[in-house]
């Protein structure tokens, strides 16, 4: 099979999407397929048919590119590596190479990846991706919107409240401190802050908005944190996420440390609880649309389970959540790739 996948991007996950596209790559290789890895913000020098065609090789990625920098990337230091002259979401010669393909494995992550516009671009080019649509994934992106449907669906969730200016208190919101601070479209936790009292909420908002129009912040939910995974209707063990310092933020998420553990299946857990989330993450997966594949968050305390948000492209690295879940199910890496794949192929037939 000819495959493209999609990496990089323009969003602050860029670098996150690089490992993970890269991690795909050798997955898919490994597996006999040939595969072009295609940075869709820079790019490639494939002008001609013959040129397209050498992007599609067998031969393994550099293992150098799974290392993710720690680096914040501003959509001013993201814009400025692109010094051909061009404008837009695709790099030249993106989608020539996409629709030489079978289909498109969509490596990235965050806004430009996980927001639906990149979808929509591939849909009017009729060419087959993995993961969930235009629509389903704009609404998965925007945790405001998410949440709003979740609540329609009766699926507990923290409260929030969402705003464009940094110029609010808490005695506006209808929940006291601690709260999360996050932009409304936004992952790996970038721009997020836990804030304890009134001297950090502007400034934390603030943050927030440097990377989104529009910030959300949230009451603060204590409880065992938990991810899981699934693909279609099979949903894998959760994976439980113990952090002995601090929080889950991007650097617990993506650089490796002493002190974040990842425990899959979760230990001391009720089976039936267990189950029950489980459930409850197909239930988020359905209520918002999407298909083929994801990731949903959850955090658990004696009041209930209580979804975070929903992730449509989930982490492919080696830190990522839901390779480990599959793996605790008997799915190693490549097998799980090729499973997103297959999925994917098998929505497209069945929805002509």
């Amino acid at each position: 099979m000819k495959i493209v996948v999609l990496s990089g991007g323009r969003s602050t996950e860029r670098n996150v999407s690089l490992s993970s596209g890269a991690r795909i790559t050798n997955a898919l290789r490994s597996k006999g397929h040939k595969v072009a890895y295609v940075d869709s913000f820079l790019g490639v020098d494939a002008n001609s048919d013959a040129e397209v065609d050498a992007l599609f090789t067998t031969d393994p990625e550099d293992e150098s590119k799974l290392i993710i920098s720690d680096e914040v990337l501003t959509t001013e230091k993201i814009n400025a590596l692109r010094t051909d002259g061009t404008r837009g979401l695709f790099g030249k010669n993106v989608m020539r190479v996409c629709q030489a393909a079978d289909i498109v494995y969509m490596g990235l992550h965050g806004e430009d990846g996980e927001n639906g516009k990149v979808q929509a671009m591939l849909d009017l080019n009729e060419v087959k991706y993995t993961g969930s649509g235009t629509l389903a994934s704009g609404l998965a992106m925007d945790k405001k919107f998410s949440k709003e449907i979740f609540f329609q669906n009766n699926i507990l969730t923290a409260k929030y409240f969402a705003t464009k200016n940094s110029e609010i208190k808490s005695s506006d919101l209808e929940f006291d401190f601690p709260m999360v601070v996050k932009p409304a479209n936004g992952g790996s936790s970038v721009g997020t802050s836990i804030v304890r009292d009134e001297s950090e909420l502007k400034s934390s908002v603030q943050e927030a908005l440097k990377f989104d129009g529009e910030a959300l912040i949230e009451e603060f939910i204590e409880g065992r944190e938990f991810s899981i995974g699934l693909i279609d209707q099979r949903v894998f063990p959760a994976v439980e996420i113990v952090v002995d310092t601090g929080w889950y933020d991007f650097e617990h998420k993506f650089i490796e440390n002493n002190v974040t553990h990842f425990i899959t299946p979760p230990e001391n857990l009720d089976p039936a609880i267990h189950k029950q989330m489980q459930d409850l993450a197909l239930k988020t997966f359905e209520a918002l649309g999407m298909v083929n594949y994801g990731r949903v968050d959850v955090l658990l305390n004696d009041k209930g389970a209580y979804v975070i948000e929903a992730n449509s492209l989930p982490g492919m690295t080696p830190l990522s959540l839901l390779p480990r879940e599959a793996a605790a199910d008997g799915v190693d890496y490549a097998d799980l790739c090729e499973m997103i794949i297959n999925s994917k192929l098998a929505w497209y037939e069945n929805n002509k």
